[in-house]
């Protein structure tokens, strides 16, 4: 996911995203905890997507203020 697609999204959206992407990461660190994990690259895309959506959250919060 793109930051551009991030920034159209809707607040909720992106909390919906948001919680997604921390499910899925949980699941990713649970396979790779037991073996099951088949592509490791998928950990580190979950925590950029993870940080992309607090960072635009945070900006959002920012230029409210």
């Amino acid at each position: 996911m793109k930051a551009r697609d991030i920034r159209d999204m809707t607040d909720h959206e992106l909390a919906d995203a948001l919680a997604d992407r921390r499910k899925e990461l949980f699941n990713l660190r649970f396979q790779s905890a037991t073996g099951a994990l088949e592509n490791s690259a998928r950990l580190k895309l979950a925590k950029r997507e993870i940080a992309r959506i607090l960072t635009v959250r945070t900006e959002r919060e920012a230029a409210q203020s």
